[in-house]
């Protein structure tokens, strides 16, 4: 199934499976920042992956292996990353080892602008079971911002066998500065297909008021 993307934020997901518990292992790495640019990562499942950035293929989904650019971590505070060569630049930094062995996950830098990004979530220790996830956001300011993912949790079932065996959503919070800039979850009603929504984020939501903390 194709991925929709619109201002709006509206996503459509691959099928939904059944989900195992919360993974034992996620990952999630302190990232550097460049002055000027746009750090961005993804956490919160056993892997994830970008797999674009606007027309530039970040990371392959059949090899996992990134197709952009690639660059290797800062191995000290004093050490300095090659320079992006356009507004349309984006590289691939090695972040960390993934909770799916033996690949990798990456980090992208970019230059703050209006960008198209999409990336797969692997909410299962399986690579065969993905959630895509797309959105159009404008960087305006340089840093580091993290799309993190996590179940949210659902009001108290009717009880009924339908009821029990439906998954918690997921959910995908872009963040910047320790704040929520925007939330997106999964429409879980059949005529939707585990559709991400966005909905408003006020104002004294903060990270820790979240049941991912």
């Amino acid at each position: 199934m194709g991925t929709s993307i619109g201002l709006s934020g509206c996503q459509l997901l691959s099928g939904y499976q059944t989900i195992e518990q919360k993974p034992t292992k996620t990952w999630a790495v302190d990232v550097p920042s460049t002055a000027g640019e746009v750090s961005l990562t993804c956490a919160g499942t056993y892997h994830c992956e970008f797999t674009q950035i606007d027309k530039t293929l970040v990371v392959s989904t059949d090899t996992h292996v990134p197709m952009a650019t690639i660059e290797a971590p800062r191995s000290d505070a004093g050490s300095n990353m090659s320079t992006l060569s356009s507004p349309y630049a984006v590289k691939a930094t090695l972040a960390s080892a993934s909770g799916l062995p033996p690949l990798n996950n990456y980090y992208v830098r970019m230059l703050p602008k209006k960008r198209e990004v999409h990336v797969n979530f692997y909410p299962e220790p399986n690579l065969n079971y993905t959630e895509r996830f797309a959105m159009i956001h404008e960087f305006t300011q340089p840093g580091v911002y993290q799309l993190k993912a996590y179940r949210q949790a659902t009001k108290a079932s009717s009880g009924s066998l339908l009821d029990s065996a439906s998954p918690e959503p997921l959910c995908i919070d872009l963040v910047h500065q320790n704040q929520v800039l925007r939330h997106f979850c999964q429409d879980m009603h059949p005529e939707h297909q585990g559709e991400f929504i966005e909905t408003r984020v006020h104002a004294l939501d903060q990270l820790h008021e979240h049941t991912h903390s």
